[in-house]
């Protein structure tokens, strides 16, 4: 059984900074593609930034400059540091990991966290 646990968000003002992780366990080979995505309210969920095994990293337009993915493959976590946070950030953020296990390759979620951007 594979999980994403994850952890760090939270209230904080327009221009803070909060920083999400969101760690893997169970059993499992390998872990290719993790990101973090999000969804607001009435909206559909979207990507916000991805990186590969090989960290190479892909952003959202509308976080670039703002938020930094990375990822620490010995502890199989992936963070996402948020910096400039502005209102419109205001979402749940769901940790999301390719794995590969005995299963084969499976795409994973994790519970979401809150992050509230609000003076």
């Amino acid at each position: 059984q594979v999980q994403l646990v994850e952890s760090g968000g939270g209230l904080v003002q327009p221009g803070g900074s909060l920083r999400l992780s969101c760690a893997a366990s169970g059993s499992f080979f390998r872990i290719n593609t993790m990101g973090w995505y999000r969804q607001a309210p009435g909206k559909e969920r979207e990507l916000v930034a991805t990186v590969t095994s090989g960290r190479i990293t892909n952003y959202a337009d509308s976080v670039k400059g703002r938020f930094t993915i990375s990822r620490d493959n010995a502890k199989n976590t992936v963070y996402l540091q948020m910096n400039s946070l502005k209102p419109e950030d205001t979402s749940v953020y769901y940790c999301n990991a390719d794995i590969q296990s005995w299963l084969g390759n499976s795409e994973y979620w994790g519970q979401g966290t809150q992050v509230t951007v609000s003076s």
